[in-house]
């Protein structure tokens, strides 16, 4: 194991000996989730060597081992990204850490502006597959952690999950999205220009992180599902400028259908 990762890992097993195989990432204003799990060890990602701090707004930066409703999990409390200024490598260092500490199944998810002009505000999507647009891929230079040269991409997200979460909606009353997640590297908002673009080539809506992450947690093998809170109209979409305040604020009001999703997912993928 490299040696930075090896000193992540030691720190966070002598301050749990939990052992889950199911991480999830929180996106912007869907972080009260983690706040949610029984039996909480909850780890400032700033006193993890090696491992980045979140500076954005929203982003609380925790490292949580709890329970949902008796399953084991670790949630993520705050994602580093790209446009902070840390490397792509550093942004994608907590998958690093799932893979090292036996995650299997990994949920990501992220607040993302609506490209496909069927979403709504507050709309919940599956990400089906990405466009990866940053210029940047993390698995560029040497394989410092090992690992596949040349992963193969074809399937990003897991599709074994998607009726599963589908069902999830279905039982919940969630009028469940599916679309095409793409990435560029922010923090600037597109251009309406740009979003003609991204709808011209398949986007159906946009972020400025996750792409990175499943790109690693591929080659890493982990089973992915991910996840969108489509929290504005992209730019040209709507009347008024798009600000990060509305993102979280329309990433919160729907939380509760947010849990609801999560939770139901999560059941479905502990019976398995």
């Amino acid at each position: 194991m490299n040696n930075d990762l090896n000193q992540s890992i030691s720190y966070i097993n002598n301050m749990t000996d939990n052992a889950p195989r199911l991480a999830i990432i929180l996106g912007s204003g869907l972080g009260s989730f983690a706040d949610m799990l029984e039996e909480p060890v909850k780890i400032p990602t700033g006193d993890i060597p090696f491992f980045p701090v979140s500076t954005v707004h929203g982003h609380q930066g925790y490292l949580i081992f709890g329970k949902w409703q008796g399953i084991q999990i670790l949630a993520l409390q705050g994602r580093t990204h790209y446009y902070e200024g840390y490397s792509i490598e550093k942004v994608t260092y907590v998958i690093r850490i799932f893979k090292a500490l036996g995650i299997k199944i990994l949920i990501v998810t992220n607040a993302a502006g609506g490209i496909n002009e069927n979403f709504s505000p507050g709309d919940l999507m599956l990400i089906t597959d990405q466009i990866n647009n940053m210029f940047q891929n993390p698995l560029r230079g040497p394989l410092k952690y090992g690992g596949e040269r040349f992963p193969d991409m074809s399937e990003p997200y897991s599709y074994k999950y998607f009726k599963l979460v589908h069902d999830a909606a279905e039982d919940n009353h969630i009028n469940l999205k599916t679309g095409i997640l793409y990435v560029s590297s922010g923090p600037s908002y597109e251009t309406a220009a740009e979003v003609r673009m991204i709808r011209k080539i398949g986007g159906d809506a946009a972020s400025m992180s996750t792409v990175p992450e499943v790109i690693v947690a591929n080659q890493c093998g982990l089973e992915i599902i991910g996840l969108s809170c489509i929290t504005n109209y992209a730019t040209g979409l709507a009347e008024k400028p798009l600000s990060h305040d509305e993102v979280t604020e329309t990433a919160k009001l729907a939380q509760e259908k947010f849990l609801k999703l999560i939770s139901g997912i999560i059941l479905r993928i502990g019976q398995y």
